[in-house]
């Protein structure tokens, strides 16, 4: 697939203090997830893509322009940043529509209408953005970003102080622009959620790309590290005993009623447990990969 976001070489520093280091990236249409712990780089990154910021070196292209000073090429990106900026005087539909003129679109109370009903705010459009909570702010920054239907969606932490219910909400909003086939870069602190929205995702630390790709394969890249799996049986030592000498697992946590081991080769493991059980007539109630999620992958890329 042809990427739509293109960072090739690309440094930004502020005196001495580096931000981002020679990163190389490409993304292409669906949700990318963009990873690394506060200071890596997250939010410079995103402003050197939305042509806020101009790299110290190296170039950032976006649907195969130089992103810097193009105005016809901004009204294809849409950046919800982490930081407020919101008129609080204003209703959501007052504001929407003020940003909706600031773009000069045709139809300035239609294009506010639209983005309030994506994001379900079309109950609220005449409160006060004063009085919304945290994750209707949230929504009311979201339907900026979309108020000019942009192939391009950058969002910095989207998922900032909702509540549960209104991160679900959120969720699902991302995934469908996702699935409409616009290119969606989201950051956040919530690994377990950026799992759940995106197809890849970026890491970076330092200002430095530590990974790229599907998560899953980049666990399985990692060789020296053993897969931890839970284990739920009455028998635990027994099995034990029996993992070890068959030689499916390199370590082995025993406690009342469950094992933690640890897996240096997953295929062998998964295949030879259900025979092991089958011949045996142990019990196994419980299942579970400890590490192949997101966060797991995260931490061991970081250290």
């Amino acid at each position: 697939m042809t990427p739509t976001i293109v960072v090739q070489n690309v440094s930004k520093w502020y005196g001495q203090v580096v931000a981002v280091s020679d990163l190389s990236i490409e993304v292409g249409p669906g949700v990318t997830g963009l990873l690394g712990p506060n200071g890596a780089g997250k939010t410079t990154l995103f402003k050197m893509i939305a042509g806020l910021l101009v790299p110290n070196q190296g170039v950032v292209r976006v649907l195969g322009e130089s992103v810097r000073a193009k105005p016809a090429l901004y009204r294809k990106i849409g950046f919800c940043p982490e930081t407020e900026s919101l008129y609080d005087f204003m209703t959501g539909l007052e504001f929407l529509k003020f940003n909706a003129e600031l773009h000069g679109l045709p139809h300035p109370d239609e294009a506010a209408r639209r983005a309030l009903e994506r994001v379900h705010l079309a109950r609220e459009k005449d409160k006060k953005i004063g009085a919304y909570s945290r994750g209707m702010r949230q929504r009311i920054k979201l339907a900026q970003a979309l108020l000019h239907d942009p192939e391009i969606l950058l969002l910095d932490e989207p998922l900032k102080g909702a509540d549960p219910t209104q991160r679900v909400l959120l969720i699902e909003i991302i995934r469908e622009l996702g699935e409409q086939g616009r290119t969606v870069i989201v950051s956040s602190h919530v690994l377990y959620e950026v799992e759940r929205m995106a197809r890849e995702i970026l890491l970076i630390h330092r200002g430095r790309l530590v990974a790229a790709g599907d998560f899953r394969a980049i666990r399985e890249a990692l060789y020296d590290r053993p897969h931890r799996v839970l284990v739920g049986t009455a028998d635990a030592k027994r099995l034990a005993a029996l993992l070890t000498e068959r030689a499916l697992v390199s370590g082995v946590t025993i406690s009342d009623s469950e094992l933690i081991v640890e897996v240096r080769d997953p295929a062998l493991f998964y295949s030879g447990l259900p025979r092991l059980v089958a011949e045996t007539g142990i019990r196994v109630e419980r299942l579970v990969g400890l590490d192949e999620d997101l966060e797991s992958v995260f931490r061991y890329l970081v250290q």
